[in-house]
């Protein structure tokens, strides 16, 4: 990241709060002409700074009501397990992200789901994967923070 100057940063942070800027908003705000703004997005882009660019979803005005947390620990450690447990996640529609752990827990997976019922079956699915060997729900009762931007400046 030390290769970033402060220019960069500045493009990374206003893409961060608003991916649909046109170039000539981009440029505005950065204090560039057009030309060497596109260059450095382009620039980013391929560095791999900027992965992509979405549109962040209302999960409740899609019916997913439900938000929480599975926790769990694995029977084993291996490659082989991890793989396949990893795998099954990947395709597990609701779940939104996963997270390989240190401490009392090995993998923590975020889901969402319409309603408890279809929590309850989602859990019950993982429960189900490779290796598993003991899971912790916990449920959102509130959301405090959600899309945090990552920090850019230096």
């Amino acid at each position: 990241m030390s290769d970033l100057d402060r220019i960069d940063r500045q493009i990374l942070e206003a893409l961060q709060a608003n991916g649909r800027l046109t170039v000539a908003e981009l440029a505005e705000k950065v204090s560039l002409s057009q030309s060497p703004c596109w260059r450095r997005v382009q620039m980013l882009e391929q560095a791999g700074f900027i992965l992509g660019y979405h549109a962040q979803l209302n999960r409740k005005q899609l019916g997913l009501s439900v938000h929480g947390f599975v926790s769990l620990k694995m029977k084993d450690h291996s490659l082989a397990t991890a793989a396949a447990f990893e795998r099954a996640v990947v395709a597990l529609a609701g779940a939104i992200s996963c997270q390989n752990l240190s401490g009392g827990y090995d993998y923590q997976i975020e889901l969402v789901a319409g309603d408890h019922d279809a929590f309850a079956k989602l859990v019950r699915e993982i429960r189900a994967f490779p290796g598993v060997a003991d899971v912790y729900t916990s449920f959102t009762l509130q959301e405090i923070k959600t899309g945090g931007a990552l920090p850019v400046h230096g």
